[in-house]
Formats: structure tokens, sequence, C-alpha cells
């Protein structure tokens, strides 16, 4: 008999009813959320509802052991319905039922379930946009132009200053949102600057149990930070003498301080799950939202495969401007997450702002670094303490080198500085295993994956982190000398750091992986050493063990670049509200800059060298150039699908982003090359010598009457020829198109970087190029 499949119905004794219900618990199949797209137009006349019709679907693929339940029992299978952004809903499946359901008639797609992670002051006034420039955006003049930023993410801390509502005005009339309750947030907790806060959860709960609620809040207050402090950056409120233990002093603003702020907690201790995150790019839609900042990624899935990639689709067609942080992976090639055309995909630079620390060595030898310590156990730069490295000379990584948990014993570290090597678990928490094993201070030293990257951290005791070199130099004197001695000091904030901006090493890198010819990362943006407000209930460190509490911290990441450029895209939208999503970002790419204030090329933190369009896509953001571009290359809804025709899609998975289903290709685009971006990359295959044609349209958003000529750089590889030379503008809004022609000249081994460029005397609109040419097959 088998137990699985049976359904026991004799009577019996109590005993084997209950181990024969065991035995069918256990026999169960395992059931995991599916996130299941339908075809809208497909629903059967039958059905009043599209949630009737979802239940009934599920109902139809349930396995035998289901097949009695009703339409309501095959509803609480369901997890979401989605109707915004992304048709369909979310639902526990087993696989067998998961396969059938992708069979079923108006399912377009079904996608498993995914966990993203978290990528985890100065920068108004390093990227311009100080208080005159945001005000004059904000005037009167555009008070009925209030734009609202959905943040996704970890919540917020409505009690912070960067959420102070004075000065604003009445909540926009066309807003849809709400502030949802729940423990700890009331709805006293939103005003006119915290339009909205919603919780998103059931993905979680279905895929995870039940959230542990005695120690974390159902409600969309903030117990991380990370979600406050995007929040903060990207449109907080000025709030003046913000600072971290008397580091980075000032006035912290977010980048748009007069636009709303809408926060959807989306992650939770278990982290950030798929279908919860579509539910609120959907509902954040439907709220209204102008802009949306993500800083959340997993790996690159494919288009139609990607629930974020869809629902951001369907955000664009709604005109939502969407960024996305790149994500850490750095400094390792083609790490990149969130590729979509229609995504503003974000890395991080540094600002020239640091914190500088020295490490002096007993032999007189000083190294330079940063850290964010203040505390009491400061040590003396009059005195010398011992200093010790456990590593070995062995290549293989040495478990005391990185001062894990459990590796460090008093009898080597007690009274002593600890030389720990970057890697594996959290730089603080590395402090922390020192200071329980009695050591007095810390050396944080990078490794090759870091090479001279310098990112400052709020240690629980004093520590400063030097690059690899550094490192090296400190680890080599502690093993050769005698009695090693060092001693730390602490140099609080200085500004005017030379040279910057500098692409942060830890920052995801091209080439896409999808599609080669769209270039990402788009642009970078600060994400190092960012002050933004801080979660009353984390420490600055986020470790359990740190009582510390603060208003304000300072973090490295991309997902701190990404709310910079959700925040001057709400800028951009303030001025300029008709623009589409793609012509926000076409400012904000072809007004981006690629050298930094000591006037040359902008260097890669990773390697010391100038970097590349892989790592800083267009370049570096400049707002206030942004807000005039002068041209902008827009791209329509039907653009973007004859991109995806492109890539050899199934007319089934081309439909998870038609979603009408007698949308077809029209094959006007001869590669993926064609498509209007602001950048341009072509791929040399098959055929090396044969010539290439890419086109492109722009559009006049600067003075009526404009003549714009082009300059474009010299490749080795090939000829590159522009056509029209000169576009003759007479009125705004005019769309005016020139073709580029590429002809190989000698196959380069690696990609080739330049710019093609347009200006009128005052504008310069400038484009990425990017030659790559294939190996033959």
């Amino acid at each position: 008999m088998d137990f699985c499949k049976a359904r026991w119905r004799a009577p019996s004794l109590c005993l084997v009813i209950v181990l024969l219900q065991a035995s069918l618990s256990a026999c169960a199949p395992t059931t995991n959320t599916y996130i299941v797209q339908m075809a809208k137009s497909e629903m059967p006349s039958s059905f009043d509802f599209y949630h009737e019709w979802y239940a009934s679907t599920v109902k139809s693929v349930s396995s035998s052991q289901l097949e009695d339940e009703e339409e309501d029992d095959a509803s609480t299978r369901i997890v979401y319905n989605y109707e915004t952004a992304f048709h369909g809903f979310a639902a526990r499946l087993d696989d067998d039922e998961a396969d059938m359901m992708a069979e079923a008639d108006g399912v377009l797609a079904v996608i498993p379930e995914t966990v993203l992670q978290l990528h985890t002051t100065r920068s108004p006034d390093f990227l311009g946009i100080g208080p005159e420039v945001s005000n004059r955006i904000w005037s009167d003049s555009l008070a009925d132009h209030d734009v609202v930023v959905g943040v996704l993410d970890t919540g917020i801390w409505p009690e912070s200053p960067s959420f102070s509502d004075k000065g604003l005005g009445p909540v926009p009339a066309k807003w849809k949102g709400l502030c949802q309750t729940g423990r700890g947030f009331t709805s006293a907790n939103c005003n006119r600057k915290i339009v909205g806060a919603r919780i998103f959860y059931s993905g979680y709960e279905a895929s995870s149990g039940p959230i542990n609620e005695t120690t974390e809040l159902k409600s969309p207050r903030d117990q991380d930070g990370h979600g406050t402090h995007t929040a903060a950056t990207a449109a907080g409120s000025p709030v003046q003498d913000a600072n971290l233990f008397g580091y980075a002093g000032g006035v912290a603003r977010g980048m748009a301080p007069r636009a709303r702020v809408a926060a959807y907690k989306v992650c939770w201790a278990g982290g950030c799950f798929s279908s919860d995150i579509l539910a609120a790019v959907d509902r954040a839609v439907s709220d209204g939202v102008d802009v949306l900042s993500i800083s959340l990624g997993g790996g690159a899935s494919r288009y139609y495969l990607d629930s974020l990639s869809i629902a951001s689709f369907g955000a664009m067609q709604m005109g939502v401007f969407v960024a996305c942080s790149a994500g850490n992976a750095g400094p390792d090639p083609i790490s990149l997450t969130n590729l979509s055309p229609w995504i503003t995909t974000v890395g991080a630079s540094t600002m020239d702002r640091d914190f500088p620390a020295t490490v002096t060595l007993g032999n007189g030898a000083n190294i330079t670094g940063v850290s964010l310590y203040k505390g009491l156990r400061n040590l003396s730069p009059q005195e010398q303490y011992p200093v010790v490295y456990l590593g070995g000379n062995s290549s293989m990584p040495d478990p005391r080198s990185l001062c894990l948990e459990g590796t460090l014993q008093p009898h080597d570290v007690s009274g002593k500085i600890v030389i720990c090597d970057r890697g594996i678990s959290p730089r603080v928490q590395k402090g922390q295993v020192v200071k329980e094993a009695g050591g007095i201070g810390m050396i944080l030293a990078n490794t090759a994956a870091n090479g001279e990257e310098l990112v400052a951290d709020s240690h629980l005791l004093p520590a400063v982190a030097v690059g690899e070199s550094e490192g090296i130099a400190a680890k080599s004197y502690s093993k050769s000398a005698a009695k090693p001695t060092a001693t730390l000091s602490f140099g609080g904030t200085k500004l005017g750091i030379r040279p910057s901006p500098v692409v942060a090493a830890f920052s995801s890198r091209g080439p896409n992986i999808l599609t080669l010819e769209i270039l990402k990362p788009d642009v970078v943006a600060p994400g190092v050493n960012i002050l933004a407000a801080w979660s009353g209930d984390a420490s600055p460190s986020s470790l359990p063990s740190d009582s510390r509490r603060v208003g304000f911290n300072i973090l490295s990441g991309t997902s701190m670049s990404c709310p910079h450029v959700a925040g001057v895209a709400a800028l951009i939208k303030a001025s300029h509200p008709d623009w589409s999503p793609a012509q926000i970002k076409s400012a904000l790419m072809t007004t981006a800059y690629v050298h930094d204030n000591t006037y040359r090329p902008m260097k890669d933190a990773a390697t010391g060298k100038a970097s590349k369009p892989f790592e800083h896509g267009a370049g570096h953001i400049h707002p206030v150039r942004a807000l005039t571009p002068g041209l902008v290359y827009d791209i329509s809804q039907a653009d973007y699908l004859e991109f995806l025709c492109t890539q050899r899609m199934t007319p089934m998975q081309l439909k998870t982003f038609t979603k009408n289903s007698n949308m077809t290709c029209r094959h006007t685009f001869s590669s993926a090359s064609d498509l209007n971006y602001p950048a341009i990359s072509v791929v040399f295959a098959d055929q090396p010598s044969k010539a290439m044609t890419v086109r492109r349209t722009v559009t006049n958003v600067g003075p009526p009457s404009s003549t714009y000529q082009v300059k474009v750089t010299k490749f080795k590889g090939a000829d590159v020829v522009v056509e029209p030379n000169i576009l003759h503008f007479a009125t705004t809004n005019q769309k005016l198109s020139y073709k580029v022609t590429l002809t190989t000249k000698a196959a380069q081994k690696a990609p080739e970087f330049g710019a093609l460029s347009w200006s009128d005397g005052v504008h310069v609109v400038r484009s990425p190029v990017v030659l790559t040419w294939l190996p033959p097959q």
C-alpha cells in the first residue's frame, strides 16, 4: 500500500491513526513558493474576478492528496495576488504541480521563489546639489510636481529628524498609499514626509515559517537600520550637526530633501524574498510612487526568469523610474546583478572625504589607514604596545590570521595589538573577537581581494583598516622584529581627499553576462563611508553585543549609491515631470564624468589604474548637469519589446513582458545594439571584418534652435563613421536620428573603450562606446 497516496477512511485504533497521519505527513511532497505570471486578457468569461481564476488554476494542478479541496482551500495556498506592475499570483506548489502549472491555460511563466540580499552628509555637496540648488528645483512653482520615492528595504525609523515634515505642504492628492500599522508603528508615525509605509512578509513566512514576533516587529518599523539609511540618503530632510561619534559632522540631507518617502518593508531577519519584493513593487506602482530605490539583488537570471526584472518592466510602463544597486561582488568581473536595460544599475565610488588613522610601528614607520573608532579604550600615541600576527607563511588562510570566532587564545593576544586579515567574517566582528580574547587593538589588513580600498568602521576597540601593501609591511615587521610594537592614533574627518571619486573595489563589474550590447553598470555614485539616518533599535556595528545607539551611521556599499541616484532622479522628475524613466536615465548617463578631481581618468580602487566602463558605466553622476542635459535618448515600451525580440526568447517567454498575446516581434532591430540606449556597445562575431551599423535617436530638451557637432574616439580595432556628423534642431522636443558605422581594421583580443559626444558649445552629451571582438567559433 502506498501511504503517500492512500486516504485512510476505515476506523482503527487511535495509535494506528496517529502513526498513519505521521507517515502521510512524512511522505507528502515538499511545497515551495512559486511566482506565476498570468495573461490578464485570457481570463475565461466564467470568472468575475482575477483572484477566482487564480484559485481555480491552483486547484486544477493540485496533487491527488488535494483533489477534494474546495475553492477556498485552494485560495489559501495563494500567498499573493499581483495586479498592477505584474499580473498573476504567488502560491505554494510542489515540483510536480509547478510543472503542470507551467502548462496550464493562461500561464505565462512559473518562477521559483528566490532570496535576495541587501547590498550594504557630505555627498550632496560633493555632487554639487547644496541647499541653493535643491531649493531652486523645489520652488513654489513646482509645488504641484510633488515626487514620491518608494524605498524597498528593511523599513523606516520614523522618529529620525531626517523624516521631519517641517515646511512640506499637504500629501499629494494623487497619492493612494497608506500607513500600515503594527507593533511599534502607528498611523501617527506617518506624516507629510513619510506618506506611506507597508510591510510584505507572506512569501517569507510561506518559505521560512512564522516570523518570531518576540524579537522581530511585524510592522514598518526598521530594526536593522539599512532601510532608514537608504531612505534618508534618497530624500532625507536637512538635519543640522549630524555626525557619528563626532565623525563626518555637518548638515545631513538627502539628494531630494523635499521629496516624499514611502517605505516598503520587504526584508526580514532571514532575507528578502522575491514574492514579497514583487508584491511591494506592484503595490508601490499602484500607490503612485514616481521613483523606486531598490538596494537589493541576487544572481543574474534571464530576463524572463527574473521577477524583479519583470516587475520593474511593469513599473517602467507606468512611468516609474527604477534604480537598483549593482552588487558588492567586485572586483570580480561579470559580477553584476540587476541587468535589465529598463533598470538604472548603480555602482559605488568614493567621495573627497576620509577618516584617517595611523599605525606607528616600533621601527618608526607610519602606516596610513582609516577608522571610525571613538571609545574610552584609547591607546597613547606616545607609547608602544606589543603587536602580533598569528598567520603563517603558507598560501592557505589561517583561521587565526582572519580572527574568526573561537580562533584567538588569550595567551597569544592579551594586552597586544592584533593584525587581522580581512575576509570571511564581518570587519567589526574581527575586532570583537580580538577584544574578547584580551587584545587591546586591531590592525585590519586588506588582502589581494580588496587591494588598497579603505572602508571605515565604528569598531568596538581601537582599530585601523589599512590597504594590502601596508598590511604586508605591518605583518612583515611583526614577524621579523624581536619585540614588535605599534600604536594607533585617529585623525578625525578630513575633506578634499585626492584623487576622488574612485570606483570602489567592492562594486560589482561588467560586462553584462546576459547581453553584451547593453553596457552595465549604468553609472556610479557615492557609496563609500556614507553618513545617513539610523534605526534606534540597531547598533552602529550591527553586532548584537554592541550596546551603542546612534542617530546617524556611516555605511558603505552599492546599497548606499543606489538611493543617491534615486534621489537625483526625483530632482529631475520634479524639474521635468513629463520626462519618461528612459529620459531621466539618459540625462544621468550622458552628463556623467569620467575624470577625478586631479583631472586625470577616474581610478579603480582594486587596481590603482584607470577604471573602465565595465567598472564605472557611463561615469560618475553629475546632478546639476543632468537637470539640463541638452539632448536625451528616449526608449518606448515598444523599443524595449523589440530589444527582447533579439534575446532568443520563445513566444511564451516573450509574453512575460508583452502580457497581451497579440503583440508580436516586428524585428526592426538587427541586434540588441539598436536599442536607443545612452551607451553604445557593439559585438563583432562570426565575420569580424563585416561593417556593423547602429542607430540612435536624440530628443532636443534644450534651447529650441541649436546645432550639435559630433566627436568620437579613434579606435585601434575599427573605423567609426557617424552620419550625419552635425544635428540642426529647430524646436524643443524635436527628434533627430544618426547612424554609427563600425568597420573592423584589426580584431582586438580585449574590448576597446571610447566615447561618442555631441556638443553645442554649452552641453556635452557623452555616450561611452565599447567594442568587443568574440573569438571565432
